[in-house]
């Protein structure tokens, strides 16, 4: 398939500021990304949209396309994501540009591998998925999760699996937010991430990072050190 890499990265972080572009062990942590989706050999072209001169200067710096800037419609804090893959693909298709597949990677990635994209792809292309997304198991069973009621009472959400094993219950997943493969046709027609038809490949925890707070961006560095400690 005729694919394209989509790196969303505005300027703005009100957590982290200039988390796009933040140095990570030495490099922009955007870099990471870049790297991995160009290496990987899956995309006829690695794009980044975004609304500041620096992100764009920056990853131009590490081979990446910056054709256009992105609108002030989706630069905002609110401007969903699917919103800004649209606004990519419709720009192209006025450039004369058309793709079967795109991949949305996440510009905060740097645990990413390329083995791990390319199995993603390979998953896509061989079947009859419109979606793929990667997923994390959730290390406790999310069946035997507890809350606290208006009068402070603890209770079992789901009470059916209060003596149940473990062992005996389905795993539960969350998105990782690393990336996201979608077919072109079914993000313009379905306008959503996770598509009725998508599917997704499990990943460790070891893997995925979210980094949304100075802590989570220590414990991401963590574990790069391990994963690429040999």
């Amino acid at each position: 398939m005729k694919c394209l890499a989509i790196i969303p990265a505005r300027g703005g972080s009100k957590r982290i500021p200039k988390k796009n572009i933040k140095p990570f062990l030495g490099k922009p942590i955007i870099a990471y990304t870049l790297e991995t989706a160009i290496q990987s050999g899956l995309f006829e072209e690695v794009m980044v949209s975004t609304d500041d001169d620096e992100v764009a200067r920056i990853s131009q710096k590490y081979h990446a396309s910056v054709p256009f800037m992105r609108s002030k419609e989706t630069a905002n804090d609110t401007a969903p994501l699917v919103a800004v893959l649209i606004e990519v693909l419709t720009a192209y298709q006025q450039l004369g540009k058309t793709f079967d597949a795109i991949c949305c990677l996440l510009p905060t990635a740097p645990l990413l591998s390329i083995s791990t994209l390319q199995a993603s792809y390979n998953k896509l292309a061989q079947s009859t998925f419109d979606s793929i997304c990667p997923v994390v198991e959730f290390s406790y069973p999310i069946m035997r999760s507890l809350k606290l009621d208006e009068q402070q009472h603890l209770q079992f959400n789901w009470p059916e699996y209060q003596f149940t094993r473990s062992q005996d219950i389905p795993p539960a997943y969350h998105d990782c937010g690393l990336f996201y493969w979608l077919r072109t046709e079914a993000l313009l027609r379905d306008k959503q991430i996770m598509t009725p038809r998508g599917s997704a490949v499990v990943l460790s925890e070891m893997e995925a990072q979210d980094i949304d707070t100075l802590m989570d961006w220590q414990l991401a560095e963590l574990k790069y050190k391990m994963g690429h400690s040999k």
